[in-house]
Parts: structure tokens; C-alpha cells; sequence
């Protein structure tokens, strides 16, 4: 009630008053309810009053002028009122009983004195036709819905009719003053703007208020809400989700909503994110037991937002359980997961020079990062219109992410989309995120970059962190662009740290200590997928991957990726494989032993630095480190006396030395504890522990009250066997017999019961017991604290770690290298450093040998290429006949001798390569508006600029996209570029017999070849009706010197099941142009034989004259 209400009620007394008493019968819908009503049944009374309104306004009939002509409109349909309505009516009554003020509203003012007073004085007949007139003059017939339903909710007089005429007069002008106010000159109150949307009058539950509030924050993310023991989706995420999950979407209130159970939030975590989504967790912050001991004990659960994932930032505990190891997989979960999750950030300038193509070279920043590994790579180049240089590092590293700027230049754009768009990731999509131009300016990204190293400087208080703030401050500025952005981007995820690890940054062009292989070459030779299906089976991964460790499989793709170039390194890891191979110590059996069964080390170390790993999860990786320093520590004794290999002598050695710090760990966790996920448990002594020690000593001495508690709840029993017991999860509950319940107490709370038992709370036990709930819940906060700090201590030693984890990763792959080398027919290849060379005899297919299986019909060839000699292949013959598959071999022997691998081969003798260069294949590019003669020669082109003398470059019937005379031409004029100016080992596939001419001119360093083959016997051949024969071809793949006269392409078009006519015609049409260019031939042979004849002569006779 206002105040003043006695001064007020004696001032009522007035003649505007009685008139008002004497229409009590309607105006008592427009009186305010009495104070002493509760909120529900003043609720519950508006509901009522308002829906009477309704009905009173419906059936009175309303008189409109419509043209002149008075009309009587009959009584309208009783309004059908929702749930929804009526929220929203409650909502605003309750927001208008919170503005009662008597001063005028700004609406009231705009009115003349004397009408407010007339208005003050209506009845209530009255004042609702005047509210209804002005409602329609003011808003219209929208307006006037809205005053009914803002009338109707204020009228509650009903509940008590004995209210004073001073309360009825009040009533009335508050309702004028609502009314007026509504009519478009004042705002709502705040509290329902909270919740209430103006245009749509959609009342949010406070959930959906909520969300809303998050999402607001988080624009483009999907949100999975943890709503109890499920995870729910709300709105369009619902319906994304419904789609990609295959789950059911339903409508809840005002959103679509979706839910998945806790137990499963991984699974569906990684499938969204497989999908190219950014997914975010939102988690409730409090507990039961904490919200009910505090002030907003009847308010919404808090919750915000804990967890953001895409497919480079896939780390925790939620959706990378490296505890699962030794379980069954689930079935729905993708085994076949990427084996690296790069995330690349690129940054472009102009650099100034032109192309001869019309374009401007740009510059690029490039920083790739695996926050899963904690690798990071980062280079800078100068790139032409083609963005040949960027496409090769991109397929490179085939990464899962990709941080853009938002405007970049047309050509880099073409590009991005052609390799994104290809991608060869399982999921084949590369998610692509745009990021504000205005974080790549140098200025602002060289503050940023400062501030984040020099704060970890500042930290640390070392001299080491101030040389790396110094070293990564000297980077290029498109490189310190990037690392701006990263840092910007990670820390929204809680990753940013993993950009202090500078001992992981490599520079990735590194062409003086790695074999350069580039994208187009990789994707040419098949090594890490094949080119049928982009599966890895049928690469040279699959035949020579043997590793039985996930870290060890990512360090042989990388030493497969990048060959070494240092003989001295080569050597060293073929020494390792033979000391393998020829060992029977029982100190190399017993380190493979050790490499079996081990989670990934290197993804938990990543894990527990960045402090997302679940207890489980710590604990299976501290306890694999701690199994693997006591095994090799074993092993070193022994080691030292069997082993011959500076390189297994030092992993056996450098392992324990590295993890000897992992024991003061391990011994202060709780096994079980960990394994159940209970931290409130997991240490065994909490002397290092504070604030847990402290809070477990309060809830000790609660217990101890509750136990002393017993004494007493025995004497009021009268049974000395009287304890506490726990049902269903309820603790401390005294069990008494239904027989005896006349002994409990009155103040004894009930809890249940059964037929023969009754169990109870004594009051002291309630008080106690929600004390002990809520210090249980401090615990759980203070142990999480504890469990942090526990994780950053461990990560202090997360670089001695991770050394041993490679050290491991290095032998598990020389373990792989002596099981291929262990396979028949391999040898170990030998190297030489005076020139380049690659002699290889009886060379075989690695990849195809293997697929082939016991059939053993694999035909081997050999391969003799010298700088100094014979540096140039020509190779001809049939189509099919195994010219691409000889030609590939030879690389992948090449590749696999520098990387430290035995060889399919009887003998091989080679130089190390610098460079692998091909040029393989035929296909346009749609996204680049290249045809396919314009891919072809824009490969072509890159090799010519690239290659040197110490390259290796393979063409495989380049010229075929146009003319034949011009793609000779081409043909010709770079076969002849590659032997005298480059002087590099070519092998060079063609069709064109014009281009095995060139061995004539320079035969002492070019040689034609082919590839054998036999023709059908004439009375085999299937003869026509034009009596043309049609020769049967049979391939022996086997390489013989000297050109093939033909392709006999014919044959392979047979194979195809073109048609017989069809083939006739061809045949036919090959015959005459064979004996056309056959006659030409012999013609031009002819003129050259009389030109030489008439100029021998002509030289005699001269020789003759001045003799």
C-alpha cells in the first residue's frame, strides 16, 4: 500500500468519491487488490478480473461510423487467451505496481488540466470508452489490444470489495497514467526489457534470456548448454545440430532445442567440429549445495561459457580422451582422424616487383601451429601471380584451419579456394576464418607480439626469455603479423601459451638440410595418399609405416615429407637399421617391447602444459613416463656394452636422464582417485597442498560432531544401537521402527519410509549436514585450484618431457625402417659425394610390389643416370606399357634412400638430391581459371626456375594439351633447357619420336628408351572388313634402349571397348598417315644424301683447282 494512506483516505471524502461508490458494481475491475493479498493470489485475481473485461468488452455491442452511416456491430467471439498472453500480462502488471508514483506522466502532461481532472472523474463505463477512443486515435486497433490488456491486468478490486473510495480513486488514475504512458512517449520498465521483446511481445523463459546473453558474445559459434545431466542446443544451433547428428529437434518455448546426454558430449563434440564448426561448451559455475547457502538461492543455475573447439584446437578432457586407450572405439567415432591439425595464418604484402605475366609479386607471412603438439612452423616468401610458392606450403602441411585476413588479393583468393576445396583431409574441409585487416598492421601486431613474450619474460625473470623475445621480435614483419593474430585468436581458446614454446619453432624452408619436396610433387609421387581415391592405402606411407606408437607414426610422415640432404646423417640412421637387423641382444627387443601399448605421449604432454587434461588422463601419461624411465634406466647398463650405434646408444641413454623428475608426481597421486575423476581425493599427502589440507580439516571436524551426535540421538531413542545409514545416496539418516516412532521427537524432520522402517533428520543434522555439503563443495573448487597449480608445476619440465618423447619417437621409427629393410629383395643403398648420380640395379616399385602380394610378377628394371655422363632419360613406348610406374620408381627409391631406409633393389649407388621437381599428369583448375595446358606449363615453368644441377626432375609427356607441332616444339626446347643449361638427371615420358632426336645431337649425354613390348603374329590379328588388321599388343615392362616407333594407342582404345567401326576407321586413318609422313620422310632423307653428294663434289673441285 502507498504510504500516507490515513492522510490520503480522510482526503477521498469528496463529492468525485461518492460518485464512484455509488458505481461500485463495474468500477470494482479497476481497483487495486488489498494489501494484504498474496503476490500469488494477486497474480491469480488479475488473470480472473482480465478475463472478465474481456468478456464484458465482447459482449457489449460497439457502435462504429463507417461512410456516415451508423452500424451495429454484433458481439465479438470470446478471445481464446494463451499461456503466453498471459505471462505477458502478468509480466507488465507486475513491472507497472513498481511505478505507482503520484506525479504526472509526460503523456499526462501534454493534456489540458481541466480534461485530465474530467478524465480523473469517469466512471469506470466511462473511463473505458474514453481509454478506447484514445487508444485507436493514438496507436490504432494494435494500440487498443495492447490498452485492454494492460486494463485488464490491473483489475482485481473482486478479492477485497470493502477497499476505501481512496483506493478505488488511486486505482483509477494509475491506470490513466499506464494507459497514457503506453501510447508511445515513455519506455517500459527495465525489468521487462530483460526479457520481453518489444516487436514480438515474446516472453524468455530465464534460460533462453540466458543463452541469448551468451550467444550475444559468441556470434557464430554452437553452443551445447549443460542443462543437469545433458547438454542442450537452443534455436538454430538445434536445427544445425539436428542435421548433422541426426537427433531429434523439438520446439521448447520461444526456441527450436536439441539435447545430447553428458556421457556422449566428445562424440558429438568432434563430429560438429568435423564438419567445420566452431563449437562452444557452456557449463553451469555452481553447485546445488553453494547456490542454496547464498542470496540468490531461487535464481537461474550460473553458467558461462568454458570450452571453445574447432579442428585445430581439439584439446581437453571433453573430446580427446587419451584414457580410452585399450577400450573398445566407439562405433560412431572416426578412427581415421588427421595426423596433423594445423592451424595456418597467413599474411600478405606487396613486394613491389612485377611479373612478366602483368601481376605484382606479393610477399607472405606464414605461421603454422599444432596446439595438439606444440609444433610451429613459420616462414616468409616472395610469391608471383600464379601463388606457386603458397600452394606448395599449403599441401604441404595440409592443414585443418586457415586465419585470413579479411580483404586479399584476387589471385591469393583463387588459390586458397582451389586448395581448400581439394583438400585431402579426411573430412575434406578446410575451415576457413576471416580476421580483421587491422590486426595484421605492424605496428599494433608489433605491441601485441611485445607485450605477450615480454610478459612471459617478466614472468620468468630469465635471460633465455629475453633473447627469445628479441629472436622472434627480429622475425619479418608479415611473420610477427601473424604471430599477432594467432595470439589473438588462441587466447580466446586458452591456448596461447603453446606460442611460448620457442624451441619448437622451425623455419619451414630449410632447403639446406632437408631434400625439397614440394605439394604438386608429393600429391605426383603418391607418398601420402594415393591418386584414385586420396586414401592412404596404395601410398608410399602405407607400405612403409611399421611404427606402433601415434608420436612415432607423426615423426616418420615428417621424416618421409623431408628427406635428410647430410650423408653423414643418412648413414647414421642406415647404421641404426643394420645394428637392428643383425642384433640378438635382448636390449633392443626389450626397448620395442617397451613402445607397445603406449598412449600418445606427445598430444597428454601438450595437454597437461596447456592444464586441460582430466585426472585420468595425467595419470596414465605419468605413469607411462615413469614405467619408461625405470625400463631404460635398466637398459642403459647394458646398452652401453651391446650397442655399437652412437644413435641408439643415445636415445637408450637420454631417455631416463630427462624423465627423472616424473617420480616426484606420480607418488603423491592417488590412483583410484584419479582413474574415478575425484581430485577432492587425489593426493595422498596435502602438505603441499594448503587450501585443501585446511578445508578437509573443516569437514573432519564436522564428521566428528555428527558422530558425537549419535550419544545423544541414542539417549532420546532409548537404543543403544541406534546409528546413522545412507539410502539412495542420503546420508546420516536415523532408521526407526514404525513400531517405535511414539519415541521420535516432533522437531524430527521425515524422510522417507517403508512398511517396517521410518528414517529421520534431527534438526541438528540438518544444520550440520548442509554445512558439510557446503564445505564438500568448497573442496571441490579448492581441489580444482590445487589441481592447476599441480599441472603448471608438471609443466615446467614440459621440454625435458617432451625430448624423451622424441628420443621414443625416433627409435619406434628406426624399429619401422628395419622392418622394411627385413623384407626380401631390399638392400642398403650407398652414397656417394663427388657428383650427381643414381645407379640403380633391379629397381622395383615399393608401393605397387607390395600390393601385388605372393604373386611376386613385379618386373624389375635398372636406372643409370651420371652428371658427368648419361644424365638424360628419354622414354618412350606403348600407352600402358608402365613408363609413369617406372619413372615414379625411380623417385620413391630416391627418396626412401635418403631418409635413412633399405631399398627395393639388388643395388643401388646414389648422390643425395636436393630436389625432387615433376610434372605429372593432366587436370585444370576451375577456381584459378587455368585450362589444363595452363596447369601443365605453369608446373613446367616453376621447375625451370627452380632446378639446379643437384635436382631430380621427371616430365611426363609434357606438350600434350595443344598442336602437336607446338607441343613438340615446347617439348623439345625444355628437354634441351634441362641438359645444357641446368644439367640436372632428367627423366623425360613423351610421344613425340621428333623429341628422340635429340640423343643424335647430344649423345653423350642423352639416351632413348622404351619400354618393351610384343606384337601379336599375323594370323592372330582380327582382320576387318576393310581388310585393315588391328594388332594385338602385349606389355613386358621391361626397359630396353632405343625409341619405340610407336604408341599403339589403338590397342588401349580396344581395352576401353570402343566399338568395332570405330576402331576400323581409326586404324585405317593411322595406316595413311604413317605412310604420309613415312613418304615424307623418305623424301627429306633423299634431298639431304644429293645435298651432301653435290657438296662433297663441289669440295673436290675446288681441292683440284688450287692444288
Amino acid at each position: 500500500m502507498p504510504r500516507n494512506r490515513s492522510k490520503r483516505a480522510k482526503a477521498s471524502a469528496t463529492p468525485r468519491a461518492k460518485q464512484q461508490q455509488q458505481q461500485q458494481g463495474i468500477s470494482h475491475y479497476f481497483t487495486r487488490a488489498a494489501s494484504g493479498a498474496s503476490a500469488s493470489q494477486h497474480a491469480r485475481a488479475e488473470r480472473h478480473a482480465e478475463v472478465a473485461a474481456v468478456e464484458l468488452t465482447a459482449k457489449r455491442k460497439t457502435k462504429t461510423e463507417k461512410n456516415g452511416v451508423k452500424e451495429i456491430v454484433p458481439p465479438a467471439k470470446k478471445p481464446k487467451r494463451t499461456c503466453e498472453a498471459l505471462e505477458d500480462a502478468d509480466a507488465f502488471a507486475s513491472s507497472s505496481d513498481d511505478h505507482e508514483e503520484t506525479r504526472d506522466t509526460p503523456a499526462e502532461k501534454n493534456l489540458a488540466p481541466s480534461t485530465a481532472e474530467r478524465l480523473r472523474g469517469f466512471s469506470s463505463e466511462a473511463l473505458e470508452e474514453v481509454t478506447t477512443r484514445a487508444s485507436s486515435r493514438k496507436a490504432g486497433s494494435h494500440k487498443s489490444r495492447e490498452a485492454l490488456d494492460t486494463r485488464s491486468t490491473c483489475t482485481t478490486s473482486d478479492i477485497n470489495h470493502n477497499a476505501t473510495a481512496d483506493e478505488k480513486s488511486r486505482s483509477t488514475s494509475a491506470f490513466l497514467r499506464r494507459f497514457l504512458s503506453n501510447s508511445g512517449h515513455s519506455e517500459r520498465p527495465k525489468a521487462v526489457d530483460s526479457t520481453l521483446n518489444k516487436r514480438t511481445k515474446t516472453i524468455y523463459t530465464p534460460l533462453e534470456q540466458q543463452y541469448l546473453d551468451i550467444k550475444e558474445q559468441h556470434g557464430g559459434t554452437l553452443l551445447l548448454v549443460e542443462c543437469g545431466y545433458k547438454h542442450r542446443f537452443f534455436g538454430e544451433d538445434a536445427e544445425i545440430a539436428a542435421k548433422e547428428l541426426n537427433i531429434t529437434c523439438h520446439q521448447d518455448h520461444n526456441f527450436m532445442t536439441a539435447s545430447i546426454p553428458t556421457h556422449r558430449l566428445f562424440i558429438h563434440v568432434r563430429r560438429l567440429v568435423a564438419k567445420g564448426y566452431k563449437v562452444g561448451v557452456v557449463k553451469q559455475t555452481e553447485t546445488t549445495a553453494l547456490k542454496a547457502a547464498g542470496e540468490n538461492k531461487s535464481a537461474l543455475f550460473s553458467r558461462k561459457l568454458t570450452a571453445l573447439y574447432t579442428k585445430s584446437t581439439l584439446i581437453g578432457e571433453d573430446v580427446d580422451p587419451l584414457d580410452r586407450l585399450g577400450e573398445e572405439p566407439e562405433e560412431d567415432v572416426d578412427q581415421t582422424s588427421s595426423p596433423s591439425s594445423y592451424l595456418l595464418c597467413l599474411s600478405e604484402v606487396p613486394s613491389g616487383s612485377s611479373t612478366r605475366q602483368g601481376g605484382q609479386n606479393v610477399t607472405f607471412g606464414l605461421v603454422a601451429v599444432q596446439p595438439s603438439t606444440g609444433e610451429l612452423l613459420f616462414d616468409c616468401f616472395e610469391d608471383g601471380k600464379a601463388r606457386l610458392e603458397l600452394e606448395s606450403r599449403v599441401l604441404s602441411l595440409q592443414p585443418v584451419e586457415l586465419l585470413i585476413p579479411a580483404a586479399l588479393s584476387d589471385e591469393t583468393e583463387r588459390s586458397l579456394c582451389s586448395l581448400t576445396a581439394n583438400s585431402s583431409q579426411g573430412d575434406d574441409r578446410v575451415r576457413v576464418e576471416r580476421v580483421d585487416v587491422d590486426l595484421f598492421e605492424h605496428s599494433r601486431a608489433f605491441q601485441a607480439v611485445s607485450r605477450f613474450f615480454g610478459a612471459e619474460s617478466l614472468q620468468s625473470n630469465c635471460n633465455h626469455d629475453e633473447q627469445k623475445l628479441s629472436h622472434v621480435l627480429a622475425m619479418e614483419k608479415p611473420i610477427i603479423a601473424c604471430l599477432a593474430v594467432l595470439i589473438h585468436y588462441l587466447t580466446e581458446f586458452g591456448l596461447e601459451r603453446v606460442l611460448y614454446l620457442s624451441s619448437n619453432f622451425q623455419k619451414f624452408s630449410m632447403e639446406s638440410e632437408c631434400l625439397h619436396i614440394n605439394g604438386i610433387t608429393q600429391k605426383n609421387m603418391e607418398l601420402f595418399q594415393n591418386q584414385t581415391n586420396g586414401k592412404v592405402k596404395g601410398s608410399l606411407l602405407w607400405a612403409m609405416d611399421r611404427t606402433c606408437t601415434p608420436f612415432g607414426r607423426r615423426m616418420f610422415r615428417n621424416w618421409l615429407g623431408r628427406p635428410l640432404i647430410s650423408i653423414s646423417d643418412i648413414n647414421a640412421r642406415l647404421d641404426c637399421v643394420s645394428e637392428i637387423l643383425a642384433s640378438e641382444h635382448m636390449v633392443l627387443s626389450r626397448a620395442k617391447e617397451l613402445l607397445w601399448k603406449l598412449p600418445d605421449l606427445e598430444r597428454g604432454l601438450t595437454s597437461i602444459y596447456h592444464r586441460k587434461c582430466s585426472t585420468k588422463e595425467f595419470s596414465l601419461i605419468a605413469s607411462s613416463l615413469e614405467r619408461l624411465c625405470t625400463e631404460t634406466h635398466a637398459l642403459a647398463a647394458s646398452a652401453q656394452d651391446q650397442l655399437s650405434s652412437p644413435l641408439l646408444l643415445g636415445i637408450l641413454l637420454d631417455v631416463p636422464r630427462r624423465l627423472q623428475h616424473v617420480q616426484h608426481y606420480t607418488r603423491v597421486l592417488d590412483k583410484q582417485a584419479a582413474k574415478e575423476g575425484d581430485k577432492t581425493r587425489l593426493f595422498t599427502d596435502l602438505t603441499g597442498f594448503p587450501r585443501m589440507l585446511r578445508r578437509s580439516e573443516e569437514i573432519r571436524a564436522v564428521l566428528e560432531e555428527l558422530r558425537e551426535h549419535r550419544t545423544e540421538v541414542r539417549r532420546t531413542l532409548r537404543s543403544p544401537a541406534a546409528d546413522y545409514t545412507t539410502v539412495s545416496g542420503q546420508e546420516f539418516l536415523i532408521e526407526v521402527r514404525n513400531s517405535m516412532l511414539h519415541t521420535v521427537p516432533s522437531n524430527w524432520v521425515k524422510i522417507g519410509s517403508t512398511k517396517a522402517v521410518t528414517r529421520f533428520h534431527t534438526p541438528f543434522v540438518v544444520q550440520k549436514f548442509k554445512q558439510l555439503c557446503q564445505l564438500r563443495e568448497k573442496l571441490r573448487i579448492d581441489s580444482n585450484a590445487e589441481w592447476l597449480g599441480f599441472l603448471t608445476q608438471f609443466g615446467e619440465h614440459y621440454h625435458n618431457f617432451r625430448a624423451a618423447v622424441a628420443q621414443l619417437a625416433t627409435l619406434d621409427c628406426l624399429f619401422s625402417l628395419a622392418a622394411i629393410a627385413s623384407r626380401d629383395g631390399y638392400c642398403r643403398p650407398e652414397f656417394v659425394e663427388e657428383k650427381s648420380l643414381i645407379v640403380i640395379e633391379n629397381g622395383r616399385h615399393p608401393v605397387v610390389e607390395l600390393l601385388m602380394g605372393d604373386q611376386n610378377q613385379y618386373v624389375p628394371n635398372s636406372t643409370h643416370l651420371d652428371a658427368d655422363g648419361k644424365r638424360a632419360m628419354i622414354i618412350t613406348g606403348p600407352n600402358m606399357g608402365g613408363k609413369s610406374s617406372y619413372i615414379r620408381q625411380v623417385a620413391l627409391i630416391a627418396v626412401m634412400a635418403q631418409m635413412g631406409s633399405f631399398v627395393p633393389a639388388s643395388h643401388a649407388k646414389l648422390s643425395s638430391l636436393h630436389a625432387i621437381h615433376t610434372r605429372m599428369g593432366a587436370s585444370d583448375n576451375i577456381y584459378k581459371g587455368h585450362s589444363t595446358f595452363m596447369e601443365e606449363l605453369s608446373e613446367a615453368s616453376e621447375i625451370i626456375r627452380k632446378a639446379t644441377r643437384h635436382s631430380l626432375v621427371i616430365l611426363d609427356e609434357l606438350g600434350r594439351g595443344t598442336s602437336t607441332h607446338d607441343g613438340i616444339a615446347i617439348a623439345y626446347a625444355t628437354l634441351e633447357y634441362f641438359v645444357k643449361e641446368v644439367q640436372c638427371l632428367t627423366l623425360f615420358v613423351t610421344h613425340y619420336p621428333p623429341v628422340c632426336e635429340m640423343e643424335r645431337l647430344n649423345a653423350e649425354v642423352v639416351s632413348n628408351y622404351h619400354m618393351s613390348f610384343l606384337l601379336s603374329e599375323p594370323e592372330e590379328t582380327v582382320q576387318g572388313e576393310d581388310g585393315e588388321r588391328l594388332e594385338s599388343v602385349t606389355f613386358l615392362y621391361q626397359l630396353t634402349e632405343g625409341p619405340a616407333a610407336r604408341s599403339y594407342g589403338l590397342n588401349v582404345a580396344r581395352l576401353a571397348a570402343i566399338p568395332e567401326q570405330v576402331l576400323h576407321t581409326a586404324a585405317q586413318k593411322s595406316r595413311e598417315l604413317e605412310a604420309h609422313i613415312n613418304m615424307k620422310r623418305k623424301n627429306i632423307s633423299h634431298f639431304l644424301r644429293v645435298w651432301d653428294l653435290e657438296e662433297y663434289e663441289a669440295s673436290n673441285q675446288l681441292q683440284t683447282l688450287f692444288s
